[in-house]
């Protein structure tokens, strides 16, 4: 076994979009697993727009990266050494592994994987954190009926098209939102979406708005926030009465830093957004996956064996070495993915 490994370190915080200067690819010495605690060869990492966030110094619902740290990310990989009785080498696991190809983690803090039951790389997208926060916001916070209608913006991503598959299974009429043709041709054709706009297709809001008043002649009653932006701005005014809107993203406004808190939105002042919830007795709930995961044992029962049977379909976008992790992440940042964004590390 080398006496090395390589991570990719934050090396400064972006002002605005990240490049490649933010980020740096270092060799370290192999970590050695204490008591309890499993040393993993890194195969695959996730990326997910919540990392923008982390490379911020903001205040917020975890603590940043700091300068010079590894960044972030769930990972799954084979056990090479192990100090615990629950893992042995040869395993694969999941956990907060980070952008490394090697990394030493408390056993209690893995989850075991059986690659006979399907590609391990689910567990970073479609059975993992994404899929699980667009069921638990959809089930919990949606609370979808028959007959009505949601919308959802990034629509053929994992999340998004998590929330859409599982609302056409109970009747409701889905409309996605995506950032081109052939995404949109995507969330019709493989995910089931009633209808989907491409959002570069409208210079404004109120050009996006018309079009998905077509597509939604009786309102919206769900719409399900990845995204915030011009997207939010054209949903709002179409929202029925008792509508819900489960927030968990706003991506469209993560360059601003802050997670979005320097953005502005020419029509979405505080003063609109807060009527509009008043009049229409909207539902609005802001919600961190990682403060439920209680619930992950239900979701894993109910979606799994429809993903094993292929009645939730998903895609996954592979990036090939640790060293493209950069440009990968600062490409899913403008919407250059197909799917679920990973990165083959060995």
């Amino acid at each position: 076994m080398t006496d090395q490994m390589h991570h990719i370190a934050l090396a400064s915080r972006p002002t605005g979009a990240p490049t490649a200067e933010n980020f740096s690819y270092e060799a370290a010495p192999m970590p050695v697993p204490g008591d309890d605690e499993v040393l993993i060869k890194v195969h695959y990492i996730s990326l997910d727009p919540y990392m923008r966030g982390r490379m911020d110094d903001a205040k917020s619902y975890a603590a940043p990266v700091p300068i010079g740290g590894t960044m972030e990310a769930g990972g799954v990989g084979e056990v090479i050494a192990s100090n615990s009785p629950a893992f042995k080498p040869g395993d694969f696991a999941f956990g907060m592994l980070g952008w490394a190809t090697h990394a030493v983690q408390p056993a209690k803090m893995l989850r075991k994987l059986d690659p006979s039951q399907g590609p391990i790389t689910a567990a970073l997208g479609v059975l993992g954190m994404p899929g699980f926060t667009g069921w638990h916001g959809l089930t919990e916070y949606g609370r979808p009926k028959a007959g009505e209608t949601l919308v959802v913006a990034a629509a053929t991503g994992p999340v998004g098209s998590m929330v859409g598959q599982v609302a056409k299974s109970m009747g409701l009429h889905t409309v996605g939102i995506a950032g081109g043709a052939d995404k949109c041709k995507l969330a019709t054709d493989t995910f089931g979406f009633d209808a989907c706009l491409d959002h570069r297709a409208y210079d404004t809001a109120s050009d996006l708005r018309d079009a998905l008043a077509d597509e939604c002649p009786d309102g919206i009653d769900i719409y399900f926030e990845n995204v915030g932006g011009k997207v939010l701005e054209a949903v709002l005014p179409l929202m029925n009465n008792h509508g819900r809107i489960p927030i968990c993203g706003m991506i469209a406004w993560y360059n601003a830093g802050g997670l979005g808190a320097g953005a502005s939105e020419q029509g979405l002042t505080g003063p609109a957004i807060w009527r509009t919830i008043l009049v229409k007795f909207l539902s609005v709930n802001g919600f961190i996956i990682s403060n439920h995961w209680d619930r992950y044992p239900t979701f894993l029962g109910e979606v799994g064996p429809k993903v094993a049977a292929g009645e939730i379909a998903f895609l996954e976008d592979i990036a090939e070495g640790l060293e493209n992790a950069p440009e990968a992440f600062m490409g899913l940042l403008q919407g250059k993915n197909v799917g679920k964004q990973i990165v083959k590390i060995a």
